[in-house]
């Protein structure tokens, strides 16, 4: 089984090549039979995200014990101080290793490492094919190895120089090679990575001169990532854009999400228009419990004549009425658009917790319209 060493968080004030500690060992330097000089180094494997290797080593050892969470559970023994280990459940772990001298006395080393089962397609909430009084005009299930380009088009670049950070000062340079589908999902990739002066790379892809709507229900099925300055969006654009510019053409946020600080557990829906100046108005969908990495969900909109209403997994948290003169942006065809941003004045920027690649994962997109 092939691991790969990740770095693991230090959790006492154990120094790694320092003569320490003993629960009875005696001070001083080579005390026969008493270890020193405890090293442990942890491994995920490569084909096994339950999987991990510990090799520990101490001077003078002669039997090392692992022990799982506390001090008391213990795991294995043996004389060598290579272990494997498997975990069953996604979950922050401590692990602890007793190095035993001749002399009965011992040194302790204690690390915390996370395991991580990837999330399964098949978690989490799911939306039929087909509603009473609407039928589907248009759907994408991603099934292939490529995004069909019939339907979609990829943005590339860092918006410059028109719209540079995409209006919001993001920090991503947007590719075709960070949107990728395999599975039967589209996955769109954060990397830290430098390209073009940008530290990070993302993909962002729209239906825009391929597929609009107006009007309908929309269900978007989707895995979202995690992180401070991690911000995936599925959104709309009024298709006219090109000729009266931004937010006179309306946008309609079906789904929006800032990671870091806990608000991986909230969505926010939202529509921005023109009224005498930029004007928006949206409201926010919060978990019971977990975040929306956890599994699935369906995130939808229900447009008509009157009214857009925001749903996750069939529960309503928000509605704007369009009738008004002002909301006129919201009687046209719009276009979608998915994309993962990093950084930008909403979320703020990554820091030193923010892990990549990030991924926001797409099971499916569906567009219904009512029966005449």
């Amino acid at each position: 089984m092939k691991h790969k060493t990740i770095s693991i968080r230090l959790l006492t004030t154990l120094a790694l090549l320092l003569p320490l500690i003993s629960c009875n060992a005696e001070e001083g330097p080579e005390n026969n039979g008493i270890p020193t000089y405890l090293q442990i180094i942890i491994s995920h494997s490569e084909n096994d995200p339950g999987s991990i290797k510990i090799e520990a080593n101490a001077r003078n050892a002669v039997k090392y014990e692992l022990y799982v969470n506390s001090e008391t559970d213990l795991a294995a023994t043996n004389t060598t101080g290579t272990f494997e280990y498997t975990f069953s459940e996604t979950g922050t772990y401590e692990i602890h290793i007793k190095a035993y001298g001749s002399s009965g006395k011992f040194i302790t080393g204690k690390r915390e490492v996370e395991i991580k089962f990837p999330v399964s397609v098949n978690q989490g909430f799911v939306t039929p094919l087909e509603y009473e009084g609407y039928e589907l005009v248009w759907h994408d299930e991603f099934e292939g190895n490529a995004l069909n380009i019939n339907d979609w088009v990829y943005e590339v670049g860092d918006g410059c120089p028109n719209l540079c950070g995409w209006g919001n000062n993001e920090l991503q340079y947007y590719r075709a090679q960070n949107a990728s589908v395999s599975g039967s999902t589209l996955i769109i990739e954060a990397r830290n990575e430098t390209i073009q002066n940008k530290n990070y790379t993302s993909a962002r892809i729209k239906t825009q001169g391929r597929q609009s709507f107006q009007y309908g229900r929309i269900d978007i099925r989707a895995l979202l990532p995690v992180g401070q300055g991690i911000w995936p969006a599925l959104w709309m654009l009024g298709n006219d854009i090109t000729s009266v510019g931004w937010p006179k053409c309306g946008e309609i946020d079906i789904m929006e999400m800032i990671g870091g600080n806990g608000r991986e557990k909230e969505v926010h829906g939202t529509v921005h228009f023109d009224n005498n100046g930029h004007q928006h108005t949206g409201g926010t969908y919060t978990l019971a419990t977990g975040t929306f990495a956890d599994e699935y969900h369906v995130f939808t909109i229900i447009w008509d004549e009157e009214y857009i209403r925001w749903f996750v997994n069939d529960n309503k948290f928000y509605e704007v009425d369009i009738t008004p003169d002002h909301l006129s942006e919201f009687h046209q065809e719009f276009y979608l658009i998915f994309n993962l941003a990093v950084g930008g004045n909403w979320p703020g920027n990554p820091d030193s917790s923010t892990v990549f690649p990030q991924q926001m994962k797409v099971d499916y997109v569906r567009v219904f319209q009512k029966i005449n």
